[in-house]
């Protein structure tokens, strides 16, 4: 490290720097001197932290990359809201049926098991149509947005209620579409005064 300091008694101080270096001596206020730059930091420049992409690349992740993920949560979720499901249920049966001990204990693991394993399942597989929706639906309109997430949750409802009839697919349609919307709207800004003023000035 230069020793700055000690060119300070052979060299002149012009305005607070140094007349060989041109460095600082004097601080401005609020501010510290480094211990290992001699450099006052009010001189380096302070840039927000910046992240290379890939030339074209879009600045988020993808549907396929946040697939697995949601995919995981989905049936971690089933499995716990199907165990708690399946618990209430066995409690209620085994005293219905009067089953104590060891028995009961087996028919609680049996209904935990079974509303665990069969709600996991299903959420999982609402979520790979969902996700699959999303992807193909992103690839044929070339653009990722709100509209994509909407579309996809109204598919993938109907999809997975078809095998009980148009009219009951419809109506997960529509309930799965709503949902959605609702989402969109909160993660994009909810209903927030300034949201609702832009919406105004718009539609004016």
């Amino acid at each position: 490290m230069l020793d700055f300091m000690g060119n300070s008694r052979k060299n002149e101080v012009d305005n607070g720097a140094y007349s060989n270096t041109n460095i600082p001596v004097t601080l401005q206020q609020g501010l510290s001197l480094s211990p290992y730059m001699n450099v006052d930091p009010s001189y380096l420049p302070i840039s927000q932290p910046e992240f290379i992409f890939p030339e074209g690349a879009v600045k988020q992740r993808g549907r396929l990359e946040l697939a697995f993920g949601q995919i995981g949560a989905a049936c971690i979720l089933g499995a716990g809201i199907g165990g708690a499901s399946g618990l209430y249920r066995g409690i209620k049966a085994t005293t219905i049926a009067g089953e104590t001990g060891k028995l009961r204990r087996t028919q609680l693991i049996n209904h935990v098991m079974k509303g665990g394993a069969n709600m996991a399942n299903s959420l999982g597989v609402i979520t790979i149509m969902y996700t699959c929706a999303g992807i193909g639906i992103t690839w044929i309109r070339g653009t990722d947005d709100s509209l994509n997430t909407i579309g996809a949750a109204a598919a993938s409802a109907a999809l997975f209620r078809s095998a009980a009839g148009v009219r009951k697919a419809g109506f997960a349609s529509a309930i799965a579409a709503g949902v959605a919307t609702m989402y969109c709207i909160w993660n994009n800004g909810g209903f927030s005064s300034q949201r609702m003023r832009e919406w105004k000035s718009y539609r004016s």
